[in-house]
């Protein structure tokens, strides 16, 4: 792993770092509040332009580690910023919810040398 990928993969777990944060404070909160759904979606253009910059910096990597599940990030991502009318607030609060806090931890476990 090159230097540049090691910070992004921390840059990763921060921004899932806030996304729990967001996550906690509720799916009715989230529902309610129009700010909090585009804070999400931020969040999920963020995580996925990390893995994006991941790729760049080396591209086997992503390929590589397929246990990280990052590729479905960016997957996201582009959901997000090309798909913007046709979001479904639902998909953006289950990813959130499940899917970057089980990367993150994968990721974290990677960078700690016990993946």
């Amino acid at each position: 792993m090159t230097p540049r990928t090691e910070r992004l993969l921390h840059d990763l777990v921060e921004h899932a770092a806030a996304a729990a944060r967001l996550v906690d404070r509720g799916r009715p909160a989230y529902d309610a509040d129009e700010m909090l759904r585009y804070a999400a979606e931020d969040l999920l253009i963020r995580l996925g332009e990390t893995v994006a910059r991941i790729d760049r910096d080396d591209d086997r990597f992503v390929g590589a580690h397929p246990g990280l599940e990052l590729r479905r990030l960016k997957d996201a991502r582009n959901l997000v910023a090309h798909g913007y009318d046709i979001v479904d607030p639902a998909l953006v609060w289950s990813i959130l919810e499940h899917n970057v806090p089980t990367v993150a931890e994968r990721v974290r476990r990677l960078l700690d040398g016990s993946a």
